[in-house]
């Protein structure tokens, strides 16, 4: 409380009543627990979980859950399922968010005819987006497109050419233009013209986009390094053209994507902040800075069941916030479909003011702040991406290392082991996609690309589930089947009480328990061979009287191109 705020009168402050820091319990006697007797018990609670699942073995020892339960990122980074205050042994937080206060709502907008699109523009501010992100060509109508737009209160952040910056800024000559307006121009091409432009209207220039790299496929570290790459550069290029390192720094915002990978999202907004401040102090900056611009993921994004997209792009809105992005571009979960329609739209601009007003996500500057697991992979982001970085500046090829990351992103996702909630897992072979217009396609390497080509064309012939036993015992080995067949635009029919149906499928699988498949399997599939069925698929560990199986943990999409092969 300040001199002037405080209140004549009054009781003294009871200072003498005051603990010593660091010495009040909260807990009862009884719920106190030292460290390491919360740690074993916590692992005993653990290991019990993980041998019912019998992904622990009875003879393993308890500490070997950390092992079972850490998920290891792409770039080989484990994220410890417990945060404990070892984690930050040695370890200085940094890179903590600067935005007060709720951050920007920016809509998303792909022009290409400006009279309609002002109207869907002005909807967007109407229904609460706070500012606009424009790919426009370079010969757009400005005065159409942003007919009663008030750009002193809305920044307009472009993405466009050189000569397209140019007609915006002869379209706003003579008005206050917001300071967050940007050009929008790409940073790694910068000049000192369009800089100086920017200078004298008062607002940014560049935007260093490293979500187009993710876009293609590049993990957290791999963005996060082509960002210092491009943004190094780019201080090189008007130093060497005698613009100060600090009007620089202003005048560039940075893009990063925002995926369904909560804390990773929330770590790497938090690892750029403290990168670039690196880069920034090295290059003798005064203000160190970054202006953040985090877009939801588009390679998450789903064509399939795409309302689950409203979840993906939920989740990430909220890490972007957490994280401290300065602006959130929240994609409609329509856009894998084409151009999203006026109900897409606002639900996307809805999701961040749910955050912000119901959720009040934004009250708290650093939410994350001293979580022992984020700190820890704050770290952990920013050292693996200093690395990365030094050996791009080196000469390292960053295409090769993409195509690795690909390579193991797409083991993962034929594995299923990065499962995609409506496409690889719980597909609805029978839903009805929403239609939309069609728009330009993005250099966009979606997740479930190859699930998705295989639900584009699906198999016109079923296969036909033999089950073995009672319900009881074969819905589950049933259910995993029928879904694995989903994925891949395969249908089911179930068999009757005989396997001597008319015209039964080519290809057959049958389902069961073990010790029902140890009884009557060879049987059952030579009944279903003489029935007409070319092709015996169990669903369980390969055996010696199947053509094939599927079981978890394999390659799905192997499996479904053999299935389909052989129902051709």
């Amino acid at each position: 409380m300040t001199d002037e705020q405080t209140v004549e009168g009054g009781l003294a402050e009871p200072e003498e009543l005051e603990p010593e820091q660091g010495s009040l319990r909260l807990a009862a006697p009884e719920d106190r627990r030292d460290r390491a007797q919360g740690r074993a018990e916590w692992e005993a609670a653990a290991a019990a979980v993980l041998r019912r699942a019998r992904r622990l073995g009875d003879d393993e020892p308890d500490a070997l859950v950390w092992e079972k339960l850490t998920l290891t990122t792409l770039d080989g980074i484990g994220v410890s399922p417990l945060g404990t205050p070892e984690l930050l042994d040695d370890l200085t937080t940094s890179g903590r968010p600067s935005r007060a206060g709720a951050w920007d709502v920016r809509a998303h907008l792909l022009v290409t005819d400006a009279r309609a699109d002002n109207e869907t523009l002005l909807a967007d501010l109407e229904g609460g987006a706070t500012s606009l992100w424009l790919r426009v060509p370079e010969d757009t109508d400005f005065a159409v497109l942003l007919d009663r737009v008030l750009l002193d209160l809305a920044p307009v952040v472009l993405e466009t050419t050189e000569a397209g910056a140019r007609a915006f800024l002869r379209h706003a000559e003579g008005r206050d233009l917001e300071p967050r307006t940007n050009l929008g121009l790409d940073a790694a091409a910068a000049g000192p013209e369009p800089a100086e432009l920017a200078r004298r209207a008062g607002i940014r220039a560049y935007v260093v986009d490293a979500a187009a790299l993710h876009d293609r496929g590049a993990s957290d570290v791999q963005e996060l390094a082509h960002s210092l790459a491009v943004g190094a550069a780019y201080l090189r290029r008007l130093s060497e053209a005698e613009v100060g390192v600090d009007e620089a720094a202003r005048l560039v915002e940075f893009r990063y994507a925002a995926t369904a990978e909560q804390l990773p999202t929330i770590a790497k907004l938090r690892a750029a902040r403290r990168l670039w401040a690196r880069v920034l102090e090295l290059s003798d900056a005064q203000d160190r800075a970054q202006h953040q611009h985090a877009v939801t993921s588009r390679a998450m994004l789903s064509k399939y069941d795409p309302w689950v997209n409203m979840l993906r792009t939920t989740v990430a809105a909220f890490a972007a916030g957490v994280g401290g992005a300065d602006a959130v571009t929240v994609l409609p979960f329509d856009t894998p479909l084409g151009t999203p329609d006026a109900f897409g739209r606002r639900i996307a601009r809805n999701t961040s003011h749910l955050l912000i007003e119901e959720s009040h996500v934004a009250v708290v500057s650093d939410p994350a702040g001293g979580a022992y697991a984020v700190e820890k992979l704050t770290e952990d982001l920013a050292v693996a991406a200093w690395e990365l970085f030094g050996r791009l500046e080196e000469g390292a090829d960053l295409e090769e290392e993409i195509a690795g990351t690909v390579a193991r992103r797409d083991r993962d996702v034929a594995t299923r082991r990065r499962p995609i909630t409506g496409l690889s897992e719980f597909p609805n072979l029978a839903e009805e996609l929403p239609v939309r217009p069609p728009a330009p396609e993005d250099e966009v390497r979606r997740y479930g690309a190859a699930f998705e080509s295989l639900r584009d064309d699906p198999a016109e012939e079923p296969v036909l589930l033999a089950p073995l036993g009672t319900v009881a015992q074969h819905t589950a080995r049933a259910t995993f089947a029928t879904n694995l067949l989903a994925a891949g635009g395969i249908g089911v029919v179930e068999a009757a009480g005989s396997d001597r149906a008319p015209r039964p499928p080519r290809v057959a699988c049958i389902v069961g328990t073990d010790a029902a498949y140890d009884e009557e399997g060879a049987a059952r599939a030579a009944a279903l061979r003489e029935a007409g069925a070319e092709w015996v698929v169990v669903a369980g560990r390969p055996r010696e009287w199947a053509d094939d199986s599927c079981a978890l943990g394999v390659d799905a999409l192997d499996f479904l191109r053999r299935t389909r092969e052989k129902l051709r």
